[in-house]
């Protein structure tokens, strides 16, 4: 998800290097529910007076397209959190962006609300040229350009790489990612821990029955702020991944707390078949 949102074989062969790249699955049209509470895990749980003593909220997320007509997700979290001291702070963020299938372009408009910082919508272009060069074309909260550089995934190109590396049989994947959150001009170091492909039964079973046949693999990706190095990631991500590209129940860690997103409800849509 992010959070949030493929390749074909082609170019998963010429990033995963000697490793023999397996066609990707399509990616599954779907739409998924999942509730947010405070983990048990959470590392400051108690330990502080702003450290969030409960939490509650949800998680909607819609994916449709196919690699002819793009990838459009449309993706909410509402979360509240209530503090040892003081009132709750919610927060409401939702993202809306489309993908072409050959990740040359991405739209996206992110629109954040949250009870003691509210953000300006943010709203823009990236477009990647025949060299590589990502420029970002902003329209809001003010209009400018952006440029940032090579070797940049978008969200679903990055999870396409995922599942190649996951299906090559690799540990991990280190990949720079943009996907137009914040100020539309942030990226992201990211590094992909990829478990052995998941045997036991689907702790999410009786809600992804549709999945029962599909593979998946624990993974967990680590978001570092590009412009802080040597800095702590600024949030991680825990879940099964399957192939199709659909995320099982989520580990959410900020660092100083943590929130489980467990997975209530999903529905595979009607596929988009390439002609």
């Amino acid at each position: 998800m992010t959070h949030r949102l493929a390749l074909g074989a082609l170019i998963l062969a010429a990033t995963l290097g000697a490793a023999r790249a397996e066609p990707l699955m399509p990616f599954a049209a779907h739409r998924a529910a999942y509730e947010l509470s405070l983990s048990k895990t959470s590392t400051a749980q108690g330990q502080q007076s702003q450290a969030p003593v409960a939490a509650s909220g949800l998680i909607a997320y819609e994916f449709r397209g196919s690699a002819c007509e793009g990838y459009a997700a449309n993706f909410r979290q509402v979360t509240q959190l209530q503090r040892g001291e003081g009132g709750p702070v919610t927060s409401d963020t939702q993202a809306i962006t489309f993908e072409d299938g050959q990740a040359k372009t991405l739209r996206f408009q992110v629109d954040s609300t949250m009870s003691e910082n509210p953000s300006p919508p943010v709203e823009g272009v990236a477009t990647r040229s025949e060299a590589g060069e990502i420029s970002v074309d902003l329209t809001r909260p003010n209009k400018e350009t952006v440029r940032l550089g090579k070797d940049l995934l978008f969200p679903t190109q990055h999870l396409g790489r995922i599942i190649g590396a996951a299906k090559s049989g690799l540990g991990t994947l280190d990949a720079r990612v943009f996907d137009g959150s914040e100020t539309g001009k942030k990226t992201y170091d990211t590094l992909t821990v990829i478990g052995k492909e998941a045997t036991a039964p689907a702790l999410d079973a009786t809600t992804a029955a549709a999945l029962k046949s599909v593979r998946r693999w624990p993974v967990t990706i680590s978001y570092f702020d590009s412009a802080r190095k040597d800095a702590p990631p600024e949030y991680v991500l825990s879940f099964d991944l399957y192939e199709n590209g659909v995320s099982g129940s989520l580990k959410l860690d900020y660092g100083s707390f943590a929130l489980d997103a467990q997975l209530t409800r999903l529905e595979l849509l009607p596929a988009s078949v390439c002609k």
